[in-house]
């Protein structure tokens, strides 16, 4: 008895999430292309990055770089922006997307899941930097995405991107390393999170489907 005792304290401590990506999913749009967009018209200056965002995107695709690499080097429009001017405009141009061009039936589902005390977590490759403004608008239980530190008016990826295997490492860690259940996992693309959930789903063009995953 006190064996079988153990597993259900064992099975009581893990703990079921919802897990959500962002871009294309939650977010109808790609954060990274219409931040861009906002910060240059706050700082045209900083459009002048455009060619270059292209060049590593083309270096992305043909697989001349990393993930990890693409994102310090995509970003180099945040160049010369300190922490707090970047905040300040995510704040700004959330206020500005949500909630119209959020994906309404996925924010209901995660709504009924929040009333029923499951944990919400947003695992995107997008920098926490901008995107954690989003979370004073649209209240959920943790983020993970891609790191940055500001080095020398620049801003260098922390450990690895944010993507694939590394969004359950990051999970693991928001959790303090305890057991977890993925009841449900939402994404507009094949990744880790989905193979992972008890239901996992895709989102394209803003539809919700059920994702056949991998036995």
């Amino acid at each position: 008895m006190a064996a079988q005792g153990n597993e259900e304290n064992t099975v009581k401590e893990e703990i079921d999430v919802v897990v959500f990506d962002l871009n294309g999913t939650f977010y109808n749009k790609s954060s990274k292309d219409e931040f861009f967009k906002f910060v240059s018209t706050k700082k045209p200056k900083q459009s002048k990055h455009i060619f270059q965002m292209a060049y590593y995107q083309l270096l992305h695709k043909l697989n001349q770089i990393n993930k990890t690499e693409f994102k310090e080097n995509f970003f180099n429009y945040l160049d010369d922006l300190p922490p707090k001017q970047v905040e300040q405009y995510a704040q700004e141009f959330w206020e500005q997307e949500f909630p119209v061009n959020f994906n309404k039936e996925l924010q209901k589902r995660l709504d009924d899941m929040k009333k029923k005390g499951i944990k919400i977590i947003c695992a995107t490759g997008a920098l926490e930097l901008y995107v954690k403004p989003l979370l004073q608008l649209y209240k959920i239980d943790g983020l993970v995405g891609t790191r940055v530190q500001y080095e020398v008016n620049t801003y260098k990826v922390l450990g690895q991107a944010c993507k694939d295997e590394e969004k359950l490492n990051r999970i693991s860690s928001l959790l303090n390393g305890r057991k977890y259940n993925i009841l449900e996992a939402y994404s507009d693309s094949k990744e880790a999170i989905l193979d992972k959930a008890h239901k996992a789903y895709l989102v394209e063009d803003g539809k919700i489907s059920p994702y056949k995953q991998n036995s």
